[in-house]
């Protein structure tokens, strides 16, 4: 067997991926052109991408593939329904990343609130080895405890954040399309939510109905003091109008590690936004998020060989 192995968003060469090795040939890949990615297609049995788009055209240059995996949740990338017409199985990983995105959301809004960024700059310039006192406070600060969290989106990744949201003593509040059974927070429309919350986080999926769900309307039934997080997708927001709210002090910050355009336009409105914290996707990397990662696409794999797919998506 000969398996492709899109490496490129999943290492900085501090994965192993040798034990692919027991399974065939294995080939390692990063950022091919289309036309190297159509020659290694020619003679393989099973390709694991992150973000290298298997459409139906790639499916023509690979007349022995049967099996797609993903080193990511999402696959939009993947072309499903040419996919199903050639019998290739096609597998994700699902909610490998629920901690490691939890623990960023928290780090961009505990970033905004208690303004960390701006003090660590501050101390490097030596202002506090000027300083005549033994402390110094011009950028105020806010405790997360008393506020309200609104989470939009209550999977895997809501419930996590909304678990750490209660024990920062939040009054936590929740709006998702699918009702859920066993959901111990409160229940509320997006428009109380926008309206109420001091903190809203996004974790919904991107789709025609929540594509630029925070947009000039949404903004403006914002609290002036409340912060919008984004560890979602970017498409989620109207950048240009999160970008004139900010500018306008008429909500108090936004962290973000997704945006529309990836790798970041120069051009983006969010990045000369006043306060305004952007990370480049990386919610989702800590070494040992990445390592379970490419640990249960193996598995995948091995499921599928061993005639039992696991993680199927089509």
């Amino acid at each position: 067997m000969k398996v492709a192995l899109d490496i490129s968003a999943v290492t900085c060469g501090d994965i192993d991926f040798t034990p692919f090795e027991e399974l065939g040939e294995v080939v390692l890949f990063n950022e091919p052109t289309r036309e190297e990615l159509y020659a290694l297609a020619a003679g393989i049995d099973a390709i694991i991408v992150n973000k290298v788009p298997v459409d139906r055209e790639l499916l023509e240059h690979a007349p022995k593939l049967r099996y797609v995996g993903l080193f990511a949740t999402g696959y939009n990338n993947i072309d499903l329904q040419a996919c199903r017409e050639r019998g290739i199985v096609v597998a994700n990983v699902p909610a490998y990343s629920t901690n490691a995105v939890t623990q960023h959301v928290f780090a961009l809004l505990l970033s905004l609130m208690g303004k960390v960024p701006e003090y660590a700059a501050s101390v490097q310039k030596g202002d506090w080895i000027r300083s005549k006192a033994f402390c110094y406070f011009p950028w105020p600060t806010y405790e997360i405890s008393g506020k309200t969290f609104g989470i939009i989106g209550y999977g895997s990744i809501g419930r996590s954040v909304a678990k750490v949201a209660d024990a920062f003593g939040t009054r936590v509040i929740v709006n998702t399309r699918t009702v859920p059974s066993d959901c111990p927070y409160e229940l509320v429309s997006k428009k109380t939510l926008f309206r109420t919350a001091d903190v809203v986080s996004l974790h919904c999926p991107l789709t025609d109905s929540t594509a630029k769900l925070v947009n000039a309307s949404t903004l403006a039934m914002m609290k002036p003091t409340a912060y919008l997080i984004n560890a979602a997708r970017g498409g989620l927001v109207d950048e240009p109008a999160l970008a004139q709210a900010l500018n306008e002090g008429r909500i108090a910050g936004a962290g973000v590690d997704t945006i529309s355009e990836e790798p970041m336009n120069p051009s983006n409105p969010l990045l000369k936004a006043k306060n305004c914290i952007i990370t480049p996707h990386i919610a989702w990397t800590p070494h040992e998020t990445r390592t379970r990662l490419v640990r249960i696409a193996l598995s995948n794999l091995k499921a599928f060989l061993a005639g039992a797919p696991q993680n199927v998506v089509t």
